[in-house]
């Protein structure tokens, strides 16, 4: 037995109390029972990381031993309180089965058939197309952002060097936020949601774009001696998304629309096929 078993056989037996428990020598003794079913301590152990402290382990263990049990417990509450029919399962599990299968079948037809190639006149084309799908449902943002301490000697560069637009600045920014900074990125160049921007500030993105003044949002949190900023290079707050920011939304809808029409034209194969092969029949009622 190694080492972090050992120390998990020990904790079980003080987590538990339980005479198995603590008799445990080897592997694949009993940890646990649910009246007729057994949890083994290999069983156990295989679930518990490697490295695991003895605290965790304790809570690891614990977590597990009453997700077993739980399991079991409701398996035997079913099946002495359940009747006959209801404890019947057949048709679902066929039922499932059957999808299972089709499901596998779907994937595979798909993946060996699918065009992922997607030019930028495609891309072009269903932007253009498909305007009234593409409005925006927040304000997008193109922002540079830092969080950094008030006290902090390179505080007033770094918030004034936030609008660098690139050369000596930009570079003394990047240096000044590796050293100042807990939180730095720059988003100057890519849109950004507003929701995903106001979490950065701990807020809701309307009180956020009501915090803009001249280009900066700037939040001050007294309390923790901290200041998080963002410098505000462009915004857009309703129209139609920016192309570049719906680039990805795009690429997976005409993915979406190819993988739609391969299945449609996989079911319409189908059929036909086996109506050639007369393994598919309708029958007509002659009345």
């Amino acid at each position: 037995m190694n080492t972090r078993t050992l120390a998990l056989a020990a904790v079980c037996a003080v987590m538990c109390g339980c005479n198995i428990i603590s008799s445990i020598v080897h592997d694949d003794q009993v940890v646990a029972r649910v009246g007729s079913e057994r949890l083994y301590l290999s069983e156990l152990d295989s679930y518990i990381p490697d490295g695991t402290s003895p605290e965790d382990s304790a809570a690891i263990a614990l977590q597990y031993i009453n997700s077993w049990a739980t399991e079991h417990l409701y398996l035997r509450t079913a099946e002495s309180r359940l009747t006959k029919e209801e404890k019947n399962v057949d048709k679902e599990l066929e039922a499932y089965r059957r999808s299972l299968l089709r499901y596998r079948y779907e994937q595979r037809y798909i993946n060996d058939r699918l065009d992922t190639l997607i030019t930028q006149q495609q891309l072009e084309e269903y932007y253009k197309t498909h305007a009234a799908t593409l409005e925006l449902q927040r304000p997008i943002l193109k922002v540079r952002f830092v969080d950094i301490m008030a006290d902090s000697p390179n505080y007033d560069e770094i918030i004034a060097k936030l609008s660098a637009e690139g050369g000596q600045a930009l570079k003394d920014l990047d240096s000044l936020t590796y050293v100042s900074a807990p939180r730095f990125f720059d988003s100057s160049d890519t849109w950004m949601d507003a929701a995903v921007l106001a979490r950065e500030f701990g807020t809701d993105w309307n009180t956020m774009i009501s915090k803009i003044k001249d280009k900066y949002i700037i939040f001050n949190y007294e309390d923790r001696g901290e200041t998080r900023a963002a410098y505000v290079f462009s915004i857009q707050q309703k129209g139609q998304a920016p192309l570049d920011y719906c680039r990805n939304s795009i690429r997976d809808n005409i993915l979406s629309e190819r993988k739609r029409e391969l299945l449609k034209n996989l079911e319409q194969d189908l059929l036909k096929n086996a109506q050639d092969k007369k393994v598919f029949v309708i029958y007509k009622n002659e009345d």
